[in-house]
């Protein structure tokens, strides 16, 4: 190869590869995909529609919801983990994708910390332990000794075998030495009716599914997995309060994209998500929901994500929960 061929090759070379970057600087120029890993009309699919709408006012460009529920999260992931990194598709991720599904799952298609850019963290909201209003033990201290006199014959509801619900009580069990039998539900609202309805005692519900229930004493709230009390429920001590120590407990969300995301457009996306939290719709479904709203840079979220997994391996791998 002569000196001018060579040039020639090296500077198409070059203008290839800068091509996706100069691209980058004037994203988004069409519609973004959003993929939702749960059915429409859920919670995670209100929140995803909620920013989207005030995400759009300043991205410039439409955001379109495509709900792809099943596989614990896993159908919704893998298609975005194998989606072109250009800022077209992005996701809604929550605790399944980010840290529990890498130990619940014997393999998946995808590595959490090696197949997605991280743009940012959308929320989190803790979960709280619940009884029904008849349920002997009127405080936690009184549930923590009927449980432990009782080892086994008690139940506890959940919407589902793997999800945060169902693994904040194998932190509880881990904490606390006691043994309660899991009755695994198919989604939240049929694990509620029943511990409201008296046949099942008790869960780990989280605000966003019960609050008003909570607020309505359809149920009675013994504690919270929150760091602090929450201020929706200020007269419910947090589960460090009454003796429970390291076992904060929330459901959290952030977005994802494929790996390689230009540095540009994460940029753009994480700018325009910290704003849309100021946005006053956002901030009411937030309330309504209480959801504690986690803006922040990609870096953290990526750190979040990856602690909560280190904290949540070795009580799934010791409770010895699989879901395939």
């Amino acid at each position: 190869m002569d000196r001018r061929t060579l040039l020639t090759t090296l500077a198409a070379s070059a203008a290839a590869a800068a091509a996706p970057w100069a691209r980058a600087q004037n994203y988004p120029e069409q519609l973004v995909k959003w993929v939702v890993p749960y059915p429409a009309g859920g919670g995670t699919d209100v929140i995803a529609r909620t920013l989207a709408e005030a995400m759009r006012q300043t991205l410039g460009q439409q955001i379109v919801i495509d709900n792809r529920p099943g596989a614990s999260t896993n159908i919704g992931a893998d298609l975005v983990a194998k989606a072109k990194p250009d800022g077209y598709t992005i996701m809604s991720a929550d605790n399944a994708v980010l840290a529990f599904n890498e130990y619940l799952f014997s393999k998946l298609p995808f590595s959490p910390e090696k197949d997605f850019s991280y743009i940012g963290a959308i929320g989190r909201f803790p979960l709280a332990l619940v009884v029904h209003p008849d349920f002997p033990a009127k405080d936690f201290k009184a549930f923590l000794a009927y449980v432990k006199a009782n080892p086994g014959k008690v139940n506890y509801a959940s919407p589902g075998n793997g999800s945060p619900h169902h693994l904040a009580m194998e932190m509880f069990k881990n904490r606390t030495g006691t043994f309660i039998t899991h009755i695994p539900y198919r989604g939240a609202a049929p694990a509620m009716a029943d511990v409201m309805g008296g046949q099942v005692p008790c869960m780990f519900l989280d605000l966003a599914s019960g609050l008003p229930i909570m607020q309505g004493n359809k149920v009675r709230v013994l504690a919270i997995g929150s760091g602090a009390r929450s201020k929706l429920l200020p007269e419910v001590p947090t589960l460090a309060e009454v003796g429970v120590p390291n076992s904060e407990v929330f459901a959290f969300q952030g977005i994802l994209g494929p790996a390689g995301l230009p540095a540009p457009v994460v940029a753009k996306l994480n700018a325009d998500l910290n704003r849309a939290f100021g946005v006053p719709a956002v901030q009411k479904r937030f309330s309504d929901f209480g959801m504690e709203a986690m803006p922040g840079t990609p870096q953290q979220f990526a750190a979040l994500s990856r602690a909560e997994s280190k904290r949540w391996g070795p009580i799934i791998k010791s409770a010895g929960i699989k879901l395939d």
